[in-house]
Parts: structure tokens; C-alpha cells; sequence
């Protein structure tokens, strides 16, 4: 059955507008997918920088070596992720960074640990 106007002759305006519609619809789809794909990739090289952080800070504050501690870290970082440990005093603190190339942003995060050595009280009778 045809449709038609209020005199009674068939509409042909309206032919292929579903068409175009889901022509211009699906690639806007497939764009906030995408999107969305990436987002949830990036929080979760995110969760795994500030994973890496605190598993190095860990490690720097029970006086293990340099190159423990960068391993440590480096094992919970992300995929071509930079690590970076330094000494403030008696804080430790680790940084991982997830370089632009990977992700259009640069994801960091860093975590910080007091040495056990610089606290007081620890030990034996």
C-alpha cells in the first residue's frame, strides 16, 4: 500500500531517506566506538602507570637495588613505558610514562615511599 498526501496522490519525497539516514548514522557509530575503544584502552594503560609506580616505590623503600627497582616497575608497566626513580631525602619516588606515540596524550603517573631504613623503631629486640 502507498502512502499519499491529503489529496490522495502518492508521496515520492520520501523514497531513500532511510537509506541516507543509516548511510550518515553508521560511520558516526563506528567513530563513538572507536572512541570509546580507546578510551577504555588508555584508562587502563592508566591503571597499569600507577600500578608500576607503586610496585617500584615498593621496592625502593625496602632498599633494593637500583636495577631491582627498575624492574619491578618495568614488569607492571605498560608496553614501552619509561621509568624513572629518584631519591628526595628519604623518599623514594618512581615515575612511569606512557610517551605519546603510544596514545595521543602522555599518560603519567608516580608514587613515592619513605625508606624503611629512615624509619624509627624498626627491628630487633
Amino acid at each position: 500500500m502507498r502512502r499519499s498526501d491529503r489529496a490522495g496522490r502518492p508521496r515520492r519525497g520520501d523514497r531513500g531517506y532511510v537509506t541516507a539516514e543509516t548511510a550518515m548514522v553508521i560511520p558516526m557509530l563506528v567513530a563513538l566506538t572507536g572512541l570509546l575503544v580507546w578510551g577504555v584502552m588508555a584508562a587502563a594503560a592508566q591503571v597499569r602507570c600507577v600500578d608500576a609506580a607503586r610496585a617500584g616505590a615498593r621496592e625502593a623503600a625496602r632498599s633494593e637495588a637500583p636495577a631491582d627497582v627498575l624492574k619491578a616497575a618495568r614488569a607492571a608497566a605498560p608496553a614501552g613505558a619509561q621509568v624513572s626513580v629518584r631519591r628526595d631525602g628519604d623518599t623514594f619516588r618512581v615515575r612511569v610514562t606512557v610517551p605519546a606515540p603510544r596514545f595521543p596524550i602522555t599518560l603519567t603517573a608516580e608514587a613515592a615511599a619513605l625508606d624503611e631504613d629512615a624509619v624509627g623503631g624498626g627491628g630487633g629486640p
